[in-house]
């Protein structure tokens, strides 16, 4: 049975293969652990493994993994939904935030935020249109982008999104290469954004080769979900 750094170790080499093939340049795709549901011990293992790297998706469970891990040089990044009563704790402890759809989050994200260390910011596209899921209409992200980027704390990188399931690589790609367009054509209007958080366990290769900086992978590096 592989443990967590030989998962680690083939996804990386994974990773790198498929930059060369779709001739993006070494190191250009960035993995994130999702590590909601399993516990300090299992991201110890990951972090001793060499990931650095983690996203959690609930406040209080990440909370008290922070504190355990305090000691560790980690990228904290919430990829969850972000409540309004939970924006002063997730600026306070987390690096980046994946999943702000709404000018209101932003405002009371930027409120929070340490204006010394910025909080990395990436604004979720429901690119699908699902009901079920957070994230703003693609056509609506330029206006939310420009408001974001005047927020003093808070510095938009990018974009996320996760898209509805789909069986093949042609079909996984679709998504991803409108929220590459859509990222191009905000920095077309002058925003200056390098980041595309997009791809899953299930549809790397898709998301790779549509431009991704941002992997969020779980099952491929911890095995079945945890908790």
């Amino acid at each position: 049975m592989k443990n967590i750094a030989d998962r680690l170790n083939q996804l990386q080499s994974r990773l790198r293969s498929l930059e060369n093939q779709y001739h993006r340049p070494p190191g250009s795709v960035n993995l994130l652990a999702v590590s909601k549901t399993w516990p300090v011990e299992t991201i110890e293992q990951a972090y001793q493994a060499g990931q650095r790297a983690f996203g959690e998706n609930y406040l209080q469970e990440a909370e008290n993994k922070i504190s355990a891990l305090s000691s560790r040089d980690i990228e904290w990044h919430f990829i969850g939904p972000v409540q309004s009563n939970k924006t002063r704790a997730i600026a306070g402890q987390f690096h980046w935030c994946h999943s702000v759809d709404r000018l209101k989050t932003a405002r009371r994200l930027s409120a929070a935020a340490d204006k010394n260390h910025p909080l990395n910011i990436c604004v979720q596209i429901n690119i699908s249109g699902e009901s079920s899921k957070s994230g703003i209409n693609e056509y609506n992200a330029a206006a939310l982008c420009e408001q974001i980027v005047e927020l003093p704390g808070l510095k938009l990188r990018g974009l996320m999104t996760m898209p509805a399931p789909a069986d093949n690589l042609e079909e996984q790609r679709q998504p991803f290469r409108r929220l590459r367009r859509l990222l191009e054509s905000l920095n077309a209007t002058g925003l200056n954004l390098d980041t595309l958080s997009m791809g899953t366990s299930h549809d790397i290769e898709a998301a790779v080769a549509e431009g991704a900086t941002i992997i969020r992978v779980g099952t491929a590096i911890f095995g079945p979900r945890g908790g």
